[in-house]
């Protein structure tokens, strides 16, 4: 499982609970030979992700026998090493976070491939060029106490384990506990949940059926085997160690994280001479039945504008659930619940219940249990935004925009150009129905790439090659991308709200739509956590203007249940909130005076990179206006 998007409009923004937690290494770029200037005079720039080299790589038989057999991962790692390294050297990348990605391969390489000092270096190399405070200490951690200690220590030993131990109980005791709490019980977590189940099952389930249609994989899936191999030779092996590590830190550092958020948010009055704001939720769907008195209403019903997966008109509240899932839905809840409790590092019965259920979970299981939670996300995820756009606000007028997300292993459907054109006109539906009921908000927690489509295309095996994939990603995304900005462009009396992206990337470099759009009524949000300390997942870039807490934000799942869920999904509903809110006291509020006062209201983080929400601030700008 990863938080890699999927399909273009059909992916929300991934809330980042424990089951999604990727491998916490970053690394970058060391340093060269030439001085910076004379590097990018001689190199062709990299301007989007898009546009960085593919390559291909053959495989024949189970992709599992490759990732187990020392010998034949050494071949093959030996040409995505080289291939790596000739991008590196050969191309001026714009984009850190595309940097990282490449050194981290890499240094996973040079660890499996026995060069722990090397694999050191290339970890420690890339704490010079990280932005974020936590991710400057504690990018690559696990890696680099494990480098460090096979020096001395061969993997797989007690000496090593224990030499790991050593190394991350004396990094840890040095750094400040609120700047890494947040990271750190996400590792914790993200070692409870390891087994071979889930560093092998992505390999049969989804990277298999490529390889067996294409006989190939590019440069976009197969480090997957490089980071599954190491996962069941380094991750799995130390889970111990990691577990007893970050629990004993976590438990010499009881005290919770200030809370900026409570003193600067607040309630509207009912009654009064407040204006009703038709605010649109344009996301997986909500449940309305939660919130009666807060609804737009089309006739005798609640508004609704839904399309499904296959780009159909399907104007129901939520999504349908599978005959055969439908009485899992109290066990989907229960396991949302167990995901949070595991990243807050809560002691719940859910949260071992989802331990033992994910850690001990066979190969052969992975399909249904990733496909099983994924589908729990996307029935869920709308009516968690939704709760949080609506609080606080009994003004606002809820009308549900319903796009249905695949939660498959494989892409269903795959991408198409007819399949865009059909969403691309969806799009402009969607926002015209907006306009003809009064919709002055609307908050967008999805979004997706061109390479996200491209990967998708590389799956369905429909027999291109990566040049035909890439091509055919390019037109399908400008498609998607040409409509959207035509449609809210065509409404500017709508303020819409994106989420920024839980990537750790700049949103524009990666084509994420449609965090990097730039349009005079739309605003991006990134989060931050509840002291307002940049969470580590958030996307950014030179269109996100705005940060909010989406950090275990607690809101509404479909039935009621209430569950904190962390992501930009999270933060962003947080500022279509507050615009909601200015929009009641004074409803001739223009968007970009909305911008204005919301961004213009904010407090600037000391480093620059946060421009943290202000809501009183904000509504005390109105007021004067």
């Amino acid at each position: 499982m990863d938080t890699t998007e999927t399909s273009m409009l059909r992916t929300p923004a991934r809330t980042r609970t424990a089951v999604v937690l990727a491998l916490a290494l970053s690394a970058s770029l060391g340093a060269a030979s030439l001085p910076t200037w004379a590097q990018a005079a001689q190199k062709p720039r990299i301007e989007k992700a898009a546009d960085l080299p593919r390559f291909s790589y053959p495989v024949k038989g189970k992709l599992e026998d490759l990732v187990r057999n020392r010998e034949a991962f050494a071949a093959f790692a030996d040409k995505l090493r080289k291939d790596t390294e000739s991008v590196l050297a050969g191309y001026d990348i714009a984009d850190k976070a595309a940097q990282r990605d490449l050194m981290t391969l890499l240094a996973i390489l040079d660890y499996l491939g026995g060069r722990y000092p090397e694999a050191l270096a290339r970890a420690e190399s890339v704490r010079a060029l990280q932005d974020k405070p936590a991710d400057k200490l504690m990018s690559g951690l696990r890696l680099r106490a494990a480098a460090a200690a096979a020096r001395e220590h061969a993997p797989g030993t007690a000496g090593h384990a224990k030499a790991v131990a050593d190394i991350l109980a004396k990094e840890l005791a040095a750094m400040p506990f609120a700047v890494v709490a947040n990271e750190v019980r996400e590792l914790k977590a993200a070692a409870e949940l390891a087994g071979e189940g889930l560093a092998l099952g992505r390999l049969r389930e989804v990277l298999q059926p490529v390889a067996d249609a294409n006989g190939a994989l590019s440069s976009d899936m197969a480090p997957a085997l490089a980071f599954s191999r190491y996962a069941i030779t380094t991750n799995v092996p130390l889970k111990a160690t990691f577990i007893q590590a970050f629990t004993t830190y976590l438990n010499q550092h009881k005290v919770d994280k200030p809370d900026i958020w409570a003193a600067r948010d607040f309630t509207l009055p009912a009654g009064g001479s407040h204006t009703p704001v038709v605010l649109a939720v344009w996301d997986s769907g909500s449940d309305t039945a939660l919130f009666k008195g807060q609804l737009k209403m089309d006739g005798a019903k609640p508004a609704v504008i839904g399309f499904d997966k296959y780009a159909n008109r399907a104007d129901t509240e939520l999504m349908p659930i599978p005959a055969e899932l439908r009485g899992k839905l109290p066990q989907m809840v229960s396991r949302t619940k167990g995901f949070s409790d595991l990243q807050s590092n809560i002691d719940s019965a859910e949260a071992s219940e989802v331990k033992q259920w994910l850690s001990a979970l066979k190969p052969e299981a992975y399909k249904a249990a990733v496909e099983e939670v994924g589908l729990a996300g996307n029935y869920e995820h709308g009516t968690h935004v939704a709760g949080i756009a609506l609080a606080g606000n009994p003004h606002a007028r809820l009308l549900v925009g319903r796009i249905e997300f695949s939660h498959t292993l494989l892409p269903d459907p795959c991408p198409s150009l007819a399949l865009a054109r059909k969403d691309a006109e969806n799009s402009q539906r969607t926002v015209a129905y907006f306009q003809q009921h009064g919709v002055r908000v609307a908050n967008m927690s999805w979004g997706g790439s061109v390479r996200a489509i491209e990967t998708e295309l590389e799956q369905c095996a429909k027999g291109m090659n990566a040049e035909q994939c890439k091509a055919q990603a390019r037109e399908i995304y400008d498609i998607l991308k040409a409509a959207l900005t035509k449609a809210m462009a065509a409404a500017p009396e709508i303020l819409f709200i994106a989420a920024a992206g839980n990537e750790n990337q700049d949103s524009s470099f990666a084509e994420s739509m449609p965090a990097d759009i730039v349009l005079p009524n739309l605003l991006t949000v990134g989060a931050v956590d509840r002291a307002g300390d940049e969470a580590g997942f958030t996307s950014y870039g030179p269109t996100v203007k705005l940060h909010a807490n989406g950090y275990q934000v607690e809101s509404y799942l479909p039935g009621g249940a209430r569950v904190a869920l962390s992501g930009t999904s999270m933060a962003a509903p947080q500022a279509a909130n507050l615009a909601a809110k200015l929009l009641a006291v004074k409803p001739k509020l223009t968007p970009q005076q909305l911008i204005e006062a919301m961004v213009g209201t904010a407090e600037a983080s000391t480093d620059g990179r946060r421009k943290l929400m202000h809501p009183k601030k904000a509504l005390a700008a109105v007021h004067a206006r």
